[in-house]
Protein backbone atom coordinates (compact mmCIF):
# COMPACT_ATOMS: atom_id res chain seq x y z
CA UNK A 1 0.00 0.00 0.00
CA UNK A 2 1.27 3.45 -0.91
CA UNK A 3 -0.15 7.09 -0.08
CA UNK A 4 -0.61 10.23 -2.20
CA UNK A 5 -0.95 13.45 -0.79
CA UNK A 6 -1.88 16.73 -2.77
CA UNK A 7 -1.89 19.90 -1.83
CA UNK A 8 -3.94 22.99 -3.84
CA UNK A 9 -3.94 26.82 -3.46
CA UNK A 10 -7.06 27.48 -5.39
CA UNK A 11 -7.13 30.42 -7.26
CA UNK A 12 -9.94 33.15 -5.75
CA UNK A 13 -11.83 32.93 -8.97
CA UNK A 14 -12.51 29.47 -8.17
CA UNK A 15 -13.33 29.27 -4.47
CA UNK A 16 -16.60 28.11 -4.75
CA UNK A 17 -15.28 25.42 -6.61
CA UNK A 18 -13.27 24.77 -4.04
CA UNK A 19 -15.82 24.82 -0.98
CA UNK A 20 -17.55 22.53 -2.68
CA UNK A 21 -14.72 19.98 -2.54
CA UNK A 22 -15.85 19.73 1.19
CA UNK A 23 -19.28 19.28 0.00
CA UNK A 24 -19.12 16.88 -3.18
CA UNK A 25 -15.44 16.01 -2.95
CA UNK A 26 -16.38 12.66 -1.38
CA UNK A 27 -18.30 11.57 -4.71
CA UNK A 28 -15.57 12.47 -7.00
CA UNK A 29 -13.59 9.77 -5.23
CA UNK A 30 -15.76 6.77 -5.76
CA UNK A 31 -14.54 4.20 -7.85
CA UNK A 32 -11.06 5.37 -8.28
CA UNK A 33 -8.92 2.37 -8.95
CA UNK A 34 -7.56 0.79 -5.98
CA UNK A 35 -8.49 3.61 -3.52
CA UNK A 36 -8.50 2.21 -0.07
CA UNK A 37 -8.85 5.69 1.72
CA UNK A 38 -9.22 9.00 1.59
CA UNK A 39 -9.47 12.18 3.81
CA UNK A 40 -10.43 15.84 2.01
CA UNK A 41 -8.35 18.12 3.93
CA UNK A 42 -8.53 21.72 4.68
CA UNK A 43 -5.86 24.10 5.85
CA UNK A 44 -5.44 26.94 8.25
CA UNK A 45 -4.67 30.78 7.13
CA UNK A 46 -0.59 31.37 7.60
CA UNK A 47 0.99 28.61 6.16
CA UNK A 48 -1.84 26.33 7.34
CA UNK A 49 -1.35 26.59 11.03
CA UNK A 50 -3.31 29.43 12.00
CA UNK A 51 -6.90 28.76 14.04
CA UNK A 52 -8.35 30.97 11.19
CA UNK A 53 -9.51 28.67 8.43
CA UNK A 54 -7.78 28.88 4.55
CA UNK A 55 -10.18 30.00 1.75
CA UNK A 56 -8.20 28.98 -0.51
CA UNK A 57 -5.53 26.28 0.25
CA UNK A 58 -6.65 22.22 0.81
CA UNK A 59 -5.47 18.99 0.74
CA UNK A 60 -6.03 15.22 0.17
CA UNK A 61 -4.73 12.38 1.00
CA UNK A 62 -5.01 8.82 -0.26
CA UNK A 63 -4.01 5.25 0.39
CA UNK A 64 -3.88 2.98 -2.91
CA UNK A 65 -3.20 -0.89 -2.56
CA UNK A 66 0.00 -0.14 -4.80
CA UNK A 67 2.30 2.12 -6.75
CA UNK A 68 0.74 1.85 -10.31
CA UNK A 69 -3.16 2.83 -8.92
CA UNK A 70 -1.23 5.39 -7.34
CA UNK A 71 0.44 7.02 -10.07
CA UNK A 72 -2.10 6.31 -12.52
CA UNK A 73 -4.60 8.55 -10.15
CA UNK A 74 -2.20 11.37 -10.25
CA UNK A 75 -1.88 11.55 -14.07
CA UNK A 76 -5.41 10.68 -15.04
CA UNK A 77 -8.09 11.20 -12.85
CA UNK A 78 -10.77 13.90 -13.45
CA UNK A 79 -10.22 15.02 -9.86
CA UNK A 80 -7.00 15.40 -10.06
CA UNK A 81 -7.57 17.26 -13.60
CA UNK A 82 -9.69 19.33 -11.48
CA UNK A 83 -7.83 20.88 -8.80
CA UNK A 84 -4.62 21.21 -11.05
CA UNK A 85 -7.24 23.67 -13.36
CA UNK A 86 -8.40 25.41 -10.16
CA UNK A 87 -5.21 26.03 -8.75
CA UNK A 88 -2.79 28.63 -8.48
CA UNK A 89 -0.50 26.16 -6.68
CA UNK A 90 -0.57 22.34 -6.99
CA UNK A 91 1.87 19.82 -5.62
CA UNK A 92 1.50 15.82 -5.43
CA UNK A 93 3.41 13.29 -3.82
CA UNK A 94 3.83 9.32 -3.72
CA UNK A 95 4.58 8.53 -0.13
CA UNK A 96 5.90 4.67 0.98
CA UNK A 97 5.69 4.06 4.51
CA UNK A 98 9.00 2.66 6.46
CA UNK A 99 7.34 3.64 10.28
CA UNK A 100 4.09 3.59 11.36
CA UNK A 101 2.69 4.54 14.82
CA UNK A 102 -0.77 5.24 15.46
CA UNK A 103 -3.84 5.24 13.06
CA UNK A 104 -6.32 7.49 11.57
CA UNK A 105 -9.98 6.60 11.74
CA UNK A 106 -9.02 3.21 12.79
CA UNK A 107 -6.09 2.76 9.79
CA UNK A 108 -2.98 1.88 10.56
CA UNK A 109 -0.77 2.62 7.23
CA UNK A 110 1.41 -0.70 6.68
CA UNK A 111 5.30 -0.91 6.25
CA UNK A 112 5.97 -0.76 2.44
CA UNK A 113 9.89 0.21 2.25
CA UNK A 114 13.22 0.25 4.53
CA UNK A 115 14.30 3.48 6.14
CA UNK A 116 16.82 5.14 3.48
CA UNK A 117 20.21 5.85 4.10
CA UNK A 118 20.43 9.50 2.66
CA UNK A 119 17.83 11.91 0.91
CA UNK A 120 14.89 13.61 1.96
CA UNK A 121 12.26 11.94 3.85
CA UNK A 122 8.24 13.00 4.44
CA UNK A 123 6.45 12.90 7.48
CA UNK A 124 3.04 13.04 8.47
CA UNK A 125 1.60 13.67 12.32
CA UNK A 126 -2.17 13.92 12.94
CA UNK A 127 -4.52 13.41 15.80
CA UNK A 128 -8.03 13.58 17.04
CA UNK A 129 -8.02 16.44 20.00
CA UNK A 130 -10.55 15.16 23.03
CA UNK A 131 -12.78 18.60 23.11
CA UNK A 132 -11.49 19.01 27.04
CA UNK A 133 -7.97 19.64 25.57
CA UNK A 134 -8.93 21.46 22.86
CA UNK A 135 -7.71 25.29 24.43
CA UNK A 136 -5.13 23.62 26.32
CA UNK A 137 -3.51 22.16 23.15
CA UNK A 138 -3.74 25.32 20.68
CA UNK A 139 -1.56 27.00 23.47
CA UNK A 140 1.27 25.21 23.50
CA UNK A 141 0.75 24.36 19.32
CA UNK A 142 1.45 27.59 17.54
CA UNK A 143 5.18 28.14 19.12
CA UNK A 144 6.14 24.35 17.98
CA UNK A 145 4.66 25.35 14.39
CA UNK A 146 6.62 29.12 13.92
CA UNK A 147 9.95 26.51 14.61
CA UNK A 148 8.87 24.23 12.20
CA UNK A 149 8.28 26.80 9.66
CA UNK A 150 11.87 27.82 9.90
CA UNK A 151 13.66 24.69 10.76
CA UNK A 152 17.11 23.96 9.53
CA UNK A 153 16.45 21.27 6.37
CA UNK A 154 12.71 21.76 6.35
CA UNK A 155 11.48 21.48 2.36
CA UNK A 156 7.97 21.52 2.68
CA UNK A 157 5.38 22.04 6.23
CA UNK A 158 2.01 22.39 5.94
CA UNK A 159 -1.05 22.59 8.56
CA UNK A 160 -4.00 20.53 7.47
CA UNK A 161 -7.22 19.46 8.82
CA UNK A 162 -10.08 16.45 8.91
CA UNK A 163 -11.99 19.13 11.25
CA UNK A 164 -11.71 22.61 12.61
CA UNK A 165 -9.84 22.88 15.67
CA UNK A 166 -10.19 18.91 16.83
CA UNK A 167 -8.77 16.78 13.50
CA UNK A 168 -5.82 18.33 12.71
CA UNK A 169 -2.43 17.00 10.45
CA UNK A 170 0.96 18.79 9.36
CA UNK A 171 3.14 17.45 6.51
CA UNK A 172 6.25 18.09 6.43
CA UNK A 173 9.34 16.96 3.33
CA UNK A 174 12.73 17.71 4.98
CA UNK A 175 16.36 17.35 3.36
CA UNK A 176 16.91 14.12 5.50
CA UNK A 177 15.86 12.02 8.31
CA UNK A 178 18.72 13.90 10.47
CA UNK A 179 17.62 17.50 9.57
CA UNK A 180 13.82 16.08 11.09
CA UNK A 181 15.06 14.47 14.16
CA UNK A 182 17.41 17.65 15.53
CA UNK A 183 14.15 19.93 14.80
CA UNK A 184 11.97 16.98 16.41
CA UNK A 185 14.27 16.81 19.64
CA UNK A 186 14.90 20.81 19.89
CA UNK A 187 12.89 24.07 21.11
CA UNK A 188 8.97 24.58 20.99
CA UNK A 189 8.38 20.94 19.20
CA UNK A 190 9.72 18.88 21.96
CA UNK A 191 7.67 21.08 24.71
CA UNK A 192 4.75 20.64 22.33
CA UNK A 193 5.18 16.55 22.74
CA UNK A 194 6.19 16.43 26.30
CA UNK A 195 3.11 18.12 26.84
CA UNK A 196 0.97 16.52 24.59
CA UNK A 197 1.68 13.13 26.44
CA UNK A 198 1.73 14.69 29.82
CA UNK A 199 -1.33 16.02 29.50
CA UNK A 200 -3.40 13.32 26.89
CA UNK A 201 -4.63 15.42 24.03
CA UNK A 202 -5.26 13.14 21.77
CA UNK A 203 -8.02 10.20 21.37
CA UNK A 204 -6.32 8.96 18.26
CA UNK A 205 -2.81 10.32 16.51
CA UNK A 206 -0.54 8.68 13.94
CA UNK A 207 2.57 8.83 12.93
CA UNK A 208 4.25 8.45 9.59
CA UNK A 209 7.77 8.82 7.77
CA UNK A 210 7.65 7.58 4.28
CA UNK A 211 10.31 7.69 1.12
CA UNK A 212 8.72 10.79 -1.22
CA UNK A 213 9.12 9.19 -4.24
CA UNK A 214 8.03 11.64 -6.42
CA UNK A 215 7.18 15.20 -5.21
CA UNK A 216 6.17 17.20 -8.22
CA UNK A 217 4.49 20.84 -8.48
CA UNK A 218 4.82 23.88 -6.74
CA UNK A 219 4.12 24.93 -2.54
CA UNK A 220 4.55 28.56 -1.51
CA UNK A 221 6.49 29.01 -4.45
CA UNK A 222 9.12 26.46 -4.13
CA UNK A 223 9.26 23.95 -7.09
CA UNK A 224 9.61 20.45 -6.92
CA UNK A 225 10.39 17.99 -9.84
Amino acid sequence: MVAVIVLVDIRPSSRLWGFLRFVLGRAALRNIPGLQFAKILGSGAGGGFGLKPSATRQGLFCLFANAPSAAAFIADSKIIAAYRHHADEFFSAILSAYSCRGSWSGVSIPIDTDAPDTGPIAALTRASIRPSQVISFWRKSPPAEADLERASGCLLAVGLGEAPFFRQATFTIWESSQAMDHYARSGAHLTAIKAAHQGQYFSESMFVRFRPLNPQGVWKGRVFA
